[in-house]
């Protein structure tokens, strides 16, 4: 009875013991930056090019969408702008000289015309003064003069805005018509530039969302990577060890499945407090605030897997 009655006693002690051990211990689990990688267009995928798990590369093509469509859209902006860059080409030179040889025949056409409306008038009045012509003979011709004045004065505008070439306001014009194609032709390049789903950054592809001839939606993602060579520990600090730390802070990092504790340094510690997770600390501790902090780890060797449980020991005076 007495060994029972010191039992809670030899508890007690022992805890404490633990807790003035661990005073300047926070824990945590390894983590990496998750980047979710979207679709953003909705044709199926036609092609997955790496498997979950596996190493990838920045630029690192992961996933393709059917680009069909993409490329006749492209096709379709290339042939646009071809049309009115040769117009542009054709403004800048000037009118061709078949057009202005035609342009001159044209006034001249027009010019014996109207000489041959002119004599066919005099004749007219001749006979309609000796009476042998009706007021309507006279008035046709008169309006067959008309139309010949008129077809010269036609045909010299138009031999004239050949000989002055194009204009300023046109060739504006012009040179915008073909900016704006280029850009549409740039917007359809990259349209199909992103029907290939690409790693932003090197790291590890760790899951896939979609299987072949799945149509994702626009903005909905179809691959996760783990971003980074090496995960880093995302740790709790508790308030009574936050004063002491910031980045650049030494620790040393306890993982589980490790003999030996790894060299880190603190690269961020949150300026704002938060409640401490449930599976932090004690029940007695978890309403206690707590600071999360990132902290790069020392390791020579493979990749360490991420959600593994560490300790983070921070230095105390």
């Amino acid at each position: 009875m007495r060994h029972a009655r010191w039992f809670p006693v030899a508890l007690v002690v022992l805890a404490g013991c633990a807790d003035s051990d661990d005073t300047n211990r926070a824990v945590g689990e390894l983590a990496s930056d998750r980047i979710e990688l979207t679709a953003e267009s909705v044709e199926p995928i036609s092609a997955i090019l790496v498997a979950e798990g596996e190493p990838v590369a920045a630029g690192q093509a992961l996933v393709e969408q059917d680009d069909r469509r993409a490329r006749a859209r492209l096709a379709e902006a290339e042939a646009n702008v071809g049309q009115l860059q040769a117009r542009l080409d054709e403004l800048v030179r000037g009118p061709r000289a078949e057009l202005v040889a035609a342009a001159r025949a044209n006034l001249e056409g027009a010019t014996q015309e109207l000489e041959f409306r002119e004599q066919e008038m005099d004749r007219t009045r001749e006979v309609h003064a000796r009476g042998l012509a009706s007021p309507e003979a006279l008035d046709r011709a008169q309006a067959a003069l008309d139309a010949a004045q008129a077809n010269v004065k036609l045909r010299l505008a138009q031999l004239e805005e050949l000989l002055t070439g194009t204009t300023v306001e046109e060739l504006a014009q012009a040179e915008q018509a073909v900016k704006q194609a280029q850009a549409r032709r740039d917007a359809a390049s990259i349209d199909l530039e992103r029907h290939t789903v690409r790693s932003p950054v090197a790291g590890i592809a760790d899951s896939r969302l979609f299987e072949l001839g799945e149509r994702p939606n626009p903005g909905q993602p179809v691959m996760i990577v783990l971003a980074g060579t090496q995960p880093f520990a995302r740790v709790f600090v508790p308030e009574r060890l936050r004063v002491g730390v910031s980045s650049g802070t030494k620790v040393r990092v306890f993982v589980d499945g490790l003999d030996t504790a790894l060299d880190g340094r603190v690269r961020w510690v949150a300026s704002e407090a938060a409640f401490t997770p449930y599976f932090a600390l004690t029940e007695r501790d978890r309403g206690h605030l707590s600071y999360v902090a990132k902290i790069d780890l020392d390791v020579d060797g493979n990749r360490l897997p991420d959600g593994v449980p560490v300790e983070v020991e921070f230095p105390v005076d």
